[in-house]
């Protein structure tokens, strides 16, 4: 069933009104018909099953009912932001979505000393209206119930500022003495949040890395092997997956 996302006023009672790109995917690229049904979520908390009513392409507008509201468990049980220092070409538009797939709850890049990509100041609210289509329909696919949200880009100082608002801060830092993501990760429970950093193509400097530490960061590897920029965040929010949700959040000892 196709889903789609709403702001919180869309929803007002049983009625669901729908405006803008939706229209147009639904009316002309599905197809769809009255009376048949879709998942309309606003974002937050509340996503139901809902029943096409009227359908006006010429208003940009369709409604529809809602038959059920649904009690659905799509989320991580921590919220993990992905810092990403930026990388070059489209990589960045990949990390969005990808990591929307796997369950990030924010993203925002940041400007870093190895980092070769700029990031126009005067282009960026229209590149942000990009990436947070991407992310939408991202979200859609995947029939997350929260919709992940792009943040301003900032420079790495700025980045760093931020780590006392997060319950644990980790940097993927290939130098670490090893101290592994579990650690972290072992340290949090449902309701934390996470924010993860991610060097550029060039990865951190010694100097980036020890302020980062000393701002509250936790420097960790991510394994023997060294990954790609883009890798490394999907790395981390799989890692988060199967730590809470397919482990509950609980170390397996070893029998040896």
């Amino acid at each position: 069933m196709q889903r789609y996302f709403v702001e919180p006023h869309q929803i007002s009672g049983h009625l669901v009104t729908i405006t803008g790109d939706d229209v147009h995917h639904i009316v002309k690229v599905m197809r769809s018909r009255t009376g048949q049904e879709i998942v309309v979520s606003d974002g937050q908390s509340r996503t139901a099953r809902a029943r096409l009513s009227q359908l006006d392409a010429g208003r940009n507008l369709v409604q529809a009912e809602v038959v059920e509201w649904l009690d659905e468990q799509r989320e991580l049980p921590i919220d993990v932001t992905i810092a990403q220092g930026l990388p070059k070409g489209d990589k960045w538009e990949w990390i969005l979505q990808k990591g929307t797939e796997l369950g990030a709850s924010a993203f925002f890049p940041f400007s870093s000393e190895r980092a070769v990509a700029k990031l126009d100041e005067k282009k960026e609210p229209k590149k942000r209206e990009r990436w947070q289509k991407i992310v939408k329909e991202a979200a859609e696919q995947s029939h997350r119930t929260r919709l992940p949200v792009v943040l301003p880009a900032r420079s790495f100082q700025q980045t760093i500022e931020e780590i006392p608002r997060y319950t644990a801060c980790a940097i993927a830092y290939e130098q670490s003495s090893g101290f592994g993501l579990h650690a972290v990760l072992d340290s949090l429970g449902p309701g934390d949040s996470l924010l993860v950093l991610i060097g550029p193509e060039g990865g951190f400097s010694a100097e980036e890395a020890a302020q980062a530490t000393a701002a509250g960061a936790v420097a960790v590897s991510l394994g023997p092997r060294i990954l790609r920029t883009e890798t490394a965040s999907q790395y981390v929010l799989a890692a988060v997956s199967y730590h809470f949700e397919q482990t509950n959040g609980e170390r397996r000892e070893s029998n040896g």
